[in-house]
């Protein structure tokens, strides 16, 4: 699976269809619109703009 931010492979999935990105690290998911997140401190899953991180 590759990541939708920078395009790398280090990437290992953490549920169903939802990828952990170990280049850029956020989470994303493969369903839908293919959401991407970042993880806060607490552990929530806060959704970001993709477009925000290119």
């Amino acid at each position: 699976m590759q990541c939708p931010i920078c395009n790398g492979k280090q990437t290992g999935k953490v549920g169903s269809d939802q990828y952990y990105c170990w280049s850029c690290y956020v989470e994303f998911s493969t369903r839908g619109d293919g959401e991407v997140y970042e993880i806060c401190e607490d552990g929530n899953l806060m959704a970001i703009n993709a477009d925000e991180l290119k």
